[in-house]
């Protein structure tokens, strides 16, 4: 045998483990770029809408937990709305210690606009979460009026006059029971710019926006600070008490919609953006981990995949071509390149939606990585009993709360 003959043996069986490992990756990347529901396109838009004869009635409920920060950027332009019909806010106060119910009087009075009800449904019960438990009594309070639709909105979400024309049109005109859309999230830290168009898009790779509108498509999700709601199928669908635990509420809702045979629509927005700061990584960080273990389903198995499917897709592409340019392997290095060049031109229009350089592109590896380490603290949290934390409340896991019937 030739020295290092077993030596020589086991860097070729590593090289071509490298290899293979890369192949998949690029494989997958392959199968995202046009298996999946094509969800790195932004042009999923608000449908095509048709004015109807006669304007539905709309009651727009926003829960608020110490909204004060930013309700001065938001509340102003739900009350501002240029709608047709009849329309009002009712303003749930979810246990604020920072005044934001009065403020929200205040600007009411101050701006005037459509009209405001402010009240409190006081701390939420075993199994519901607050913000749920705040959209329940929301709805209670707007089912006195009749309204034909609701409008749930995050008291951090800003409206551009014509929003909720827009939304009901395209409701009326699609037949939808609901139509949400993503508020454009705020860039302009250096952590947003690397983190929150990656978050949108991450979410349109596990919910491709295409599918959840085609008429039959299982595929159910929604943005929870834009759901426009048919107020008949928030009965028929038992919203939100069919939902009253869910952490991850707006895909809840979606998938209670579509389980009494609703249809739904998500896409990107253009009249709808989100006025809170995430200026630090710190801040970006407990935005997505306060619920990214939910979103698994507390599941250990499920986690372990998650992160060896993050790593395979995200991070072997730049790791094959660092690996095969250093060990003189081509072949694995020009597969890592392409996987690692299919995966920033997907990043691409995302980026261009948001107005970002496209130079950030390539650093989706890099922001994957984070989303990995977000990703596991969220479980390790959650076994520390500091799981889904968020404003001072934690929430169990679903299958620790009684269930009410």
């Amino acid at each position: 045998m030739p020295p290092h003959g077993p030596r020589r043996v086991g860097q070729t069986a590593a090289v071509n483990a490298y290899l293979w490992i890369t192949v998949v990756s690029l494989a997958a990347w392959a199968w995202l770029l046009l298996g999946q529901g094509f969800f790195w396109r932004t042009d999923v838009r608000l449908p095509p809408r048709r004015e109807p004869e006669a304007w539905p009635s709309v009651c727009v409920v926003v829960p608020a937990r110490d909204e004060a920060a930013v309700l001065p950027d938001s509340l102003p332009s739900l009350l501002a709305q240029d709608y047709p019909g009849r329309a009002e806010v009712f303003l749930v106060d979810d246990g604020s210690t920072d005044g934001t119910g009065e403020l929200a009087r205040g600007l009411s009075r101050r701006h005037g606009g459509l009209p405001l009800t402010v009240d409190s449904p006081g701390e939420p019960p075993a199994g519901w979460t607050g913000k749920l438990w705040a959209v329940r009594y929301g709805i209670g309070l707007a089912r006195a009026r009749g309204p034909e639709y609701l409008l749930l909105t995050d008291a951090d979400i800003a409206h551009a006059p014509d929003s909720l024309r827009e939304l009901v049109a395209a409701a009326e005109a699609g037949g939808f029971d609901v139509v949400s859309q993503m508020a454009r999230l705020r860039v302009a830290s250096l952590w947003e710019r690397l983190v929150v168009p990656a978050f949108v898009y991450f979410f349109a790779q596990l919910y491709p926006f295409r599918w959840i509108g085609r008429k039959g498509a299982r595929t159910a999700a929604a943005a929870g600070g834009c759901v426009l709601l048919r107020a008949g199928m928030a009965e028929k669908a038992r919203i939100p008490d069919a939902i009253r635990h869910a952490v991850i509420d707006d895909v809840a809702l979606a998938r209670a919609v579509k389980g009494v045979g609703g249809r739904v629509w998500l896409g990107l927005a253009d009249r709808v953006d989100s006025v809170r700061p995430y200026p630090g990584l710190g801040d970006l960080w407990r935005m997505v981990s306060r619920s990214a273990y939910a979103q698994l389903r507390h599941n250990p198995l499920l986690l372990l995949g998650t992160v060896a499917g993050l790593a395979l897709v995200y991070l072997v592409p730049p790791a094959a071509v660092v690996v095969g340019a250093a060990g003189g392997d081509a072949a694995t290095a020009l597969a890592g390149a392409v996987a690692w060049v299919v995966m920033a031109g997907t990043y691409l229009p995302m980026l261009r939606y948001y107005g970002q350089p496209l130079w950030l592109a390539p650093l989706l590896p890099f922001t994957a990585f984070l989303y990995l380490l977000m990703t596991v603290d969220s479980a390790v949290q959650h076994y520390r009993g500091r799981g889904a934390a968020w404003k001072g409340r934690t929430y169990s896991r679903p299958d620790a709360v009684p269930d009410e019937g």
